[in-house]
């Protein structure tokens, strides 16, 4: 995976930066010791390392906005950072940038029950958001599996899900306001604790940005009252084609679940040794499917799906009876991926999305690529909405491995985009995606995504290498194209 080649004008001046970046922000936020600066050298797609020029870590949004004007006006990089959870290299340092963290926002600042939503600093973490509404009956819908560490800021900026965003959306479907601030050191909010918002959907355009358009300074986000009743089941399968049907089955008898989640039987077996969940090992498949509502509604539901997943073939079906044993059911999913860490040196979290019914052929596809490329995959999905993360095998340590798996995944992402669907679910794009760009989008596409991100940041100052496998200059964008002498439309006026 190469990155751009770094400015090394502007790496020549790192004692000065350093050394100015002190007098912006206090000097103990600022880190540039080489040692102290690994534990910032990754995220969580941690086959790729790199030392960034420097870290800051501000604690106020005016030393946010003050380190970034500084770097605008001085033509310096900058790359955030939140948690440091990315899957897809969205937080990766550069050599030549100022990698900002903003793990000191941490704060909640106003839970607002009257109108059910919490005001929070981009660096609380996703799980907490529940633990300070919790005891009122309210929740945060969107969780991740790495909720207890993923930081709110890092979910807006990668849109991420979870479990239950089959029911309840993803972030941007949960996000209400937030703060920003743009590369040039402005302080902008957009939205706010009302449902709606006239003019552009400049919030839109800011969730899922992956950091390349501005810095989330802060969030307001919808909690939920909690369901009077929430209860799932356990469903094994002796192939997975046949657990695949059944979950487009079940959407399409017109039965949206808070969750339905679907493992193969190498993560089914890992989860289990992992968090004793009671899963049944023998399995091919296992689908957790979870219903949520009056008690009425949901005992209802529970035996229409019982029928739709014997019908399809389930080898064994087990029903929650109490809170905590549906809670010991999601406990498992929730540790599928440290849970494989423990049966593999290393491993690969893909994320792509295809349509709920090609999920058999899916299946398929990724046994066929597995014994091609010699490298077992533990598939985890959120198999609702067709978002899959395969997990693949490998050692780094071994010659060849990584380049295999990359290769790996890169074929399964190309499946995703020919079953129609796309690049990816919830984890961004990143550095992992940023290559296969051109499988899903045209050149013309990927050119009007450039424009809107000159719009917000036109010396490419912000986050730069990632998803844009070629990023062209601005001022190319802006030309006006003129074919054989003839401008395009020359019927219209032009100033």
């Amino acid at each position: 995976m190469h990155m751009p080649e770094p400015d090394h004008d502007v790496i020549e001046r790192r004692d000065e930066i350093c050394a100015t970046l002190r007098t912006i922000i206090s000097a103990e936020c600022v880190i540039d010791s080489v040692e102290s600066m690994r534990a910032f050298d990754s995220d969580g797609l941690s086959a790729y390392r790199q030392l960034p020029l420097a870290v800051v870590l501000p604690e106020t949004v005016a030393q946010i906005a003050a380190v970034m004007k500084w770097c605008h006006q001085n033509g310096v990089k900058v790359v955030p950072r939140g948690a440091g959870t990315s899957l897809s290299g969205g937080a990766l340092p550069l050599a030549d940038a100022v990698l900002l963290g903003l793990g000191k926002f941490n704060k909640i600042l106003d839970i607002d029950f009257d109108n059910r939503c919490v005001v929070a600093q981009p660096g609380v973490t996703n799980l907490a958001i529940t633990n300070a509404v919790e005891d009122q009956g309210f929740y945060y819908a969107p969780d991740p599996s790495s909720q207890i560490a993923c930081s709110v800021g890092g979910n807006v900026a990668e849109n991420s899900g979870g479990v239950h965003c089959l029911k309840y959306g993803l972030t941007t479907n949960n996000l209400l306001g937030i703060e920003i601030v743009t590369i040039e050191g402005e302080i902008l909010r957009l939205g706010g604790k009302h449902l709606d918002a006239g003019d552009y959907d400049l919030m839109g355009i800011m969730t899922g940005s992956e950091g390349l358009l501005g810095i989330v300074s802060e969030v307001t986000l919808r909690i939920l009252q909690k369901p009077a009743t929430r209860r799932a089941l356990l469903v094994g399968f002796d192939d997975t084609e046949s657990a695949g049907k059944a979950v487009g089955d079940v959407i399409g008898a017109g039965i949206i679940p808070a969750g339905m989640e679907m493992m193969d039987g190498l993560a089914i077996n890992a989860a289990e040794d992992f968090a004793n969940a009671g899963y049944p090992r023998s399995a091919a498949a296992l689908i957790i499917v979870e219903l949520d509502g009056p008690e009425v509604e949901v005992d209802t539901l529970i035996d229409r799906v019982e029928v739709i997943m014997k019908h399809a073939g389930a080898s064994s079906i087990k029903v929650s009876q109490s809170e905590e044993e549906r809670t010991l059911f999601w406990a498992g999913r929730k540790s599928a991926f440290p849970a494989v860490g423990r049966i593999s040196p290393d491993y690969m979290c893909m994320d792509g999305t295809i349509p709920r019914r090609r999920l058999p052929d899916m299946m398929i596809r990724m046994a066929s690529l597995s014994q091609k490329y010699g490298l077992r995959v533990a598939n985890v999905f959120h198999a609702g909405d067709g978002n899959l993360h395969p997990l693949i095998l490998f050692d780094a340590n071994e010659p060849g491995e990584l380049e295999r798996a990359e290769d790996f995944g890169g074929d399964i992402l190309r499946a995703c985009v020919e079953m129609g669907g796309v690049l990816t679910g919830e984890h961004g794009v990143g550095i992992e995606k940023r290559d296969l760009m051109g499988i899903q989008f045209t050149e013309d596409d990927m050119k009007q995504q450039q424009r809107l991100k000159c719009a917000f940041d036109a010396d490419h100052l912000l986050n730069p290498g990632k998803v844009f496998p070629h990023l062209h200059r601005c001022a190319e964008l802006g030309r006006l194209h003129v074919h054989k002498g003839k401008m395009p439309h020359a019927d219209i006026p032009r100033f």
